[in-house]
């Protein structure tokens, strides 16, 4: 079979799925019509979303001063603004507020994408880095770094590095684990995910408690719930070049995952190298997955979360579920932030409590609803 033909079989596939799931002949349209207005419409949430985040806080900044001071920090346009804010202001929003509202934005797009790219590999609308040990795994490098200082010769990168093994090693396990005669069971996908997820957070609990100092034992038990306090300017390049190059990667690779979505036997009928393509995903989400916990700790059900709501909105073809659930997640993880660091001020709560707190019932909610499943893997 041509190419050509695969890749046209490959969309019928996708459109007879949305549409036997939903049972109207207009099932599809109405998904197109909604990614549109999505598409058109979530950039600017984002926006907002952004702008009100910094406003927000002990110190209230009006938003047309943080946009000024914003500004001011580009060369070609700092002369288009006047200078009528403080100091205080201006180290507040540049120093303080907009890399931690530009970090969360990254890391929450990050996580919906890694979430929508492992449901796709196991066809599994229940999984997440979280809930398959994913993040667990990355905690364990990352501890071993923070406490122990484990891989100084990589420097600024140790921190990164030790969490993609540990996220990689985790995801490899999980994914032995769960298979049946070659193929992926859904129920012991979750068992080998909440087994693997419980012995490597109990490797990093004796990991945090065997370290020798006090201070960095409660700070490694408050990044291990998710925090975006140390986010700085520093550390936003390698987030976000990695959320791009996956982003950019699984867009690609879009009917691949779609052609997964539809079982093994039909993607291999229609010319997907499935051992291939399954170890790049792997290697790819857990890469990302790492490089998200070492700049934001364990943060947990946004990839479970996202990209299943965004497959009830639009549809499950991943060319359009991908770039929608990148938006969703980043404005998802700021106004999780923003709850984290407003709702017991002037203290702050680890914004993983945030996310579980929102997580928790939607995923008692999808147990429930059994009756949505990608093509009825079980």
């Amino acid at each position: 079979m041509s190419n050509l033909a695969a890749e046209n079989k490959s969309e019928e596939k996708v459109i007879k799925l949305d549409v036997e799931r939903d049972g109207h002949g207009d099932h599809t349209r109405r998904h197109a019509d909604r990614f549109k207005i999505l598409l058109f419409v979530l950039p600017f949430l984002l926006l907002i979303s952004m702008t009100l985040s910094v406003m927000l806080g002990p110190v209230s900044i009006p938003a047309l001063t943080v946009w000024k001071i914003a500004l001011s920090h580009f060369p070609l346009l700092e002369n288009l603004t006047t200078k009528d804010w403080s100091t205080a202001q201006s180290n507040i929003v540049w120093e303080i507020r907009f890399p931690r509202v530009l970090l969360g934005a990254t890391v929450g797009a990050g996580l919906a994408l890694v979430g929508a790219g492992i449901q796709a590999l196991v066809r599994n609308s229940l999984a997440d880095p979280y809930i398959l040990g994913v993040s667990s795994g990355a905690s364990v490098g990352a501890t071993l770094v923070i406490l122990f200082g484990a891989f100084s010769l990589f420097g600024e990168y140790a921190l990164s590095l030790a969490a993609f093994l540990g996220a990689l090693l985790s995801v490899i396990l999980v994914f032995l684990l769960s298979q049946v005669g070659g193929r992926i069971s859904t129920i012991r996908l979750l068992l080998a995910g909440i087994a693997i997820s419980m012995i490597l957070s109990a490797a990093t609990n004796f990991i945090v408690i065997s370290a020798p100092e006090g201070e960095g034992i409660r700070n490694a038990m408050f990044w291990m719930m998710g925090s975006l306090v140390g986010a700085n300017w520093n550390s936003l390049p390698m987030a976000v070049i990695a959320v791009t190059i996956t982003f950019i990667y699984l867009v690609s690779q879009s009917r691949a995952l779609n052609l997964l979505m539809m079982g093994e036997e039909t993607a291999a009928t229609l010319g997907l190298n499935i051992d291939l393509f399954r170890k790049i995903l792997i290697v790819i989400t857990a890469l990302l997955t790492g490089v998200l916990v070492a700049v934001s700790g364990a943060i947990g059900f946004v990839g479970l979360m996202i990209p299943h709501i965004v497959r009830l909105l639009i549809g499950s073809d991943h060319k359009k579920v991908l770039p929608i659930s990148l938006l969703m997640g980043a404005i998802f993880m700021i106004w999780a932030d923003v709850g984290a660091r407003l709702v017991v001020a002037p203290e702050e709560l680890p914004i993983g409590i945030v996310t579980a707190l929102c997580g928790g019932p939607f995923f008692i909610w999808l147990l429930r609803k059994s009756s949505y499943s990608f093509g009825g893997n079980s």
